[in-house]
């Protein structure tokens, strides 16, 4: 008798144990499951914020584009100048431009400047855009020819010779009227978001005014020769940034 009550109450032990280790599983099987679902619903949430930056992305770049194509349409086939779709707006009339070694501004530049600029800020600083740019670069691109009076290294002297005529342009605009009758908080913004770069001749374009090193085909000097206004969203920071993220994965 006592040894089948040993037995019985060694079996009880035992499927108290089992019982035991069988609900310390069904618990971490739970945990672990929550742990799943929290990951799915945190990588959807990250996708629909992604969904939603590109669609914003989307959205500003086409209003800013279709603003600029309404209000300059005709006068840009006048003033034989280009934009895309990436908001970047491309001087490159040999005529309207700079002389090939030289910063100063010609006339007809300067004239075309003082009838587009007062208009491309008009537009670009309307409320619904200020809060969707981040930056307004003004760009200076050269021929391949060597600045030599700049560097002894033709890329160094052509950096620093479209530094100075990208520099020339934004003179010019603040020393416009416009320029000098705008508003403080305006005045404050386009501090911020305005910039003088030289990008020398590493950006060339051919004679159908495509980069180089894109088509792969001789540059054009005078073509590439330019002044570029190009916008630079905060959708566009965003973009990048969620890029970045993807390739650290």
């Amino acid at each position: 008798m006592k040894t089948m009550s040993l037995s019985k109450r060694s079996t009880k032990t035992e499927e108290s144990n089992w019982v035991s280790f069988s609900d310390i599983m069904t618990g971490l099987m739970v945990i672990f499951m929550f742990i799943a679902i929290s990951y799915i619903l945190e990588v959807q949430k990250r996708q629909e914020e992604r969904n939603e930056l590109f669609e914003e992305f989307q959205a500003t770049k086409e209003s800013l584009y279709f603003a600029l194509d309404s209000a300059f349409r005709d006068d840009f086939k006048k003033w034989k100048v280009e934009l895309d779709k990436d908001l970047s707006i491309k001087f490159t009339n040999p005529e309207v431009l700079f002389a090939s070694g030289q910063t100063d501004i010609r006339p007809y530049f300067r004239e075309i400047l003082d009838e587009f600029l007062p208009r491309y800020f008009d537009i670009i600083l309307q409320k619904k855009y200020v809060d969707r740019i981040s930056e307004v670069r003004i760009e200076g691109h050269t021929d391949q020819v060597p600045a030599f009076n700049f560097d002894a290294d033709p890329y160094i002297g052509n950096i620093k010779l479209s530094q100075l005529r990208s520099a020339q342009v934004l003179k010019h605009f603040r020393n416009m009227p416009y320029f000098k009758t705008l508003p403080d908080e305006s005045v404050s913004l386009l501090q911020y978001w305005l910039t003088a770069n030289g990008l020398s001749y590493g950006r060339t374009l051919d004679d159908n005014k495509r980069l180089t090193s894109e088509s792969g085909m001789p540059a054009n000097n005078e073509f590439s020769r330019r002044v570029e206004f190009r916008i630079v969203t905060t959708s566009d920071k965003l973009v990048e940034k969620v890029i970045q993220e993807l390739r650290e994965k």
